[in-house]
């Protein structure tokens, strides 16, 4: 009997762990308002500087504002933004973006062909993997394993994260939240600037 009472207790406790951890849309957008400041009131952001948090991916956004938040992912312009929020204000945060619809993007025509070939088959010899094969071949991304969307994206803010994956390859300085597996480091690092501005702004302007 005692058993069961302890498995009861368990589960229970696991239960509500997970009940925390899933996002309240109507609480996020409440907790969105400097947010739209840069990002657009509904995460669809004007400046291609800011990424379009609009149906970027609720695993993938709140992983994002957590290494923020923490330091694992230092952005200039998120100083002090999430430092005093706690992990279900950020899974608010999370669920509200995720679930605004995004605006679309436009292609590059003189870059569609080069780019088109990095997204869907990478680039072999240097070790580059197909951005289709996470990032999906329509870029809608991967939502259960916590790959964002990339259609729509802007494609400067694409290619200045490729850039900064690339740096964090060599250096610390760089981008480093893509795990143990550095997968983003390791194809970025194989890409020329030329490559890395096709390939961004043909996964831009997939629908």
């Amino acid at each position: 009997m005692k058993k069961v009472v302890i498995l009861a207790s368990l589960l229970m406790g696991c239960s509500q762990f997970v009940a925390a951890q899933t996002g309240d849309a109507a609480a996020g957008e409440a907790l969105t308002a400097t947010c739209a400041a840069c990002h657009g009131a509904d995460g669809n952001s004007a400046a291609p500087t800011f990424p379009k948090l609009a149906g970027l991916g609720e695993k993938y956004l709140l992983k994002q504002l957590k290494d923020i938040r923490d330091g694992a992912r230092p952005v200039p312009t998120m100083v002090g933004q999430v430092d005093n929020m706690s992990d279900q204000d950020l899974a608010n945060i999370a669920a509200y973006y995720d679930a605004q619809p995004r605006s679309g993007g436009q292609a590059d025509p003189a870059l569609v062909e080069l780019g088109e070939k990095i997204y869907r088959a990478g680039v072999a010899e240097r070790k580059v993997a197909a951005c289709a094969g996470c990032h999906s071949p329509q870029g809608k991304g991967n939502a259960p394993a916590g790959f964002p969307p990339l259609a729509g994206q802007h494609a400067d803010y694409i290619a200045a994260q490729l850039k900064a994956y690339r740096k964090g390859y060599e250096d610390e300085s760089g981008r480093t939240n893509d795990g143990d597996s550095m997968i983003m480091r390791t194809n970025a690092f194989g890409l020329s600037d030329k490559e890395i501005e096709a390939v961004a702004s043909y996964a831009s302007g997939l629908k």
